[in-house]
């Protein structure tokens, strides 16, 4: 006989169990897999803590979501599974949920009911990945130079945030605390990748994720004036390349749907369409 849903924060002690639970689906997880594993551990000045809401049943977890820094549902999150995070969810005055478009239709529908919300975003975004059999890596380009980001292209990196999220349709995060936003982008600086030309950084992507059962890339931008030079598809073939060297098994991203070049990009160097995502910004 099925016991009752328990809602509860995860703790420390719960990491093991959480891991375990998202390991079943990890490409659909990646991204809350790595929050998981990573739960109570200290974060990096700068970065937000991560809060992880897990529904047991008879004693083992039937559903996840994080609720900081971003919303995100696990992938087979069913109906009763977020009834049950609702409680949590909607104590939340703003917030950013991505995750697969059936949980996030069933969690917007309850989340919008009882309270006016209002969307700034709201958005389909095609999830891909690539396995390293299907890569077609891009050879390296003579007068550029991919490498790891540094301190010294802070500036650099928080102009590339700042502008990727405009292009995206997003707040402009220089309206609000600038000190906080650029502590933020600071603290990706190890994640983040960059190609040099003629002396300038012209792209950066972020290797957000870095785990044996993946690597997730996010926030790849190329300055305007440094577009349709190949340089968006050298420096992901290069992040690729890091990421299977490191034995990861697969590279994931995603791209906003209708983005045409985005996807013939992404579609040259072998990655394949494997979910479809809703992504909603809230107040």
């Amino acid at each position: 006989m099925a016991g009752a849903l328990e809602p509860r924060l995860l703790e420390s002690a719960d990491r093991e169990a959480a891991v375990r639970f998202l390991s079943r689906d990890a490409v659909a997880n990646l991204f809350l897999l790595d929050l998981a594993a990573n739960l109570g551990r200290r974060s990096v000045p700068g970065e937000a803590q991560t809060e992880i809401v897990a529904v047991w049943q008879n004693g083992e977890i039937v559903g996840m979501a994080a609720l900081h820094p971003t919303v995100i549902l696990d992938a087979n999150a069913g109906e009763e599974a977020v009834e049950a995070f609702m409680p949590y969810l909607r104590r939340l005055k703003v917030g950013l949920v991505k995750s697969p478009v059936p949980a996030v239709d069933l969690l917007w529908d309850q989340l919008s009911a009882r309270r006016s919300r209002r969307v700034l975003v709201d958005r389909i975004e095609i999830a891909y990945a690539l396995c390293e059999r299907d890569w077609k890596p891009v050879a390296p380009m003579a007068a550029d130079s991919a490498r790891r980001a540094r301190d010294g292209d802070l500036d650099d990196l928080v102009v590339a945030a700042r502008e990727s999220l405009r292009e995206e349709d997003r707040p402009d995060p220089f309206l609000g605390d600038v000190a906080s936003f650029r502590r933020w982008v600071h603290a990706r600086v190890a994640r983040a990748r960059v190609v040099e030309i003629e002396g300038r950084v012209a792209m950066v992507g972020y290797a957000d994720v870095q785990r044996p059962e993946g690597w997730l890339l996010q926030g790849i931008y190329t300055w305007p004036d440094c577009r349709q030079r190949g340089l968006a598809s050298f420096g992901v073939s290069e992040l690729c390349r890091e990421a299977f060297r490191a034995g990861a098994d697969h590279v994931q991203l995603a791209v906003v749907e209708g983005n045409a070049a985005a996807q013939r990009l992404y579609e040259s160097l072998g990655f394949k369409p494997f979910a479809k995502l809703r992504t909603i910004l809230f107040t």
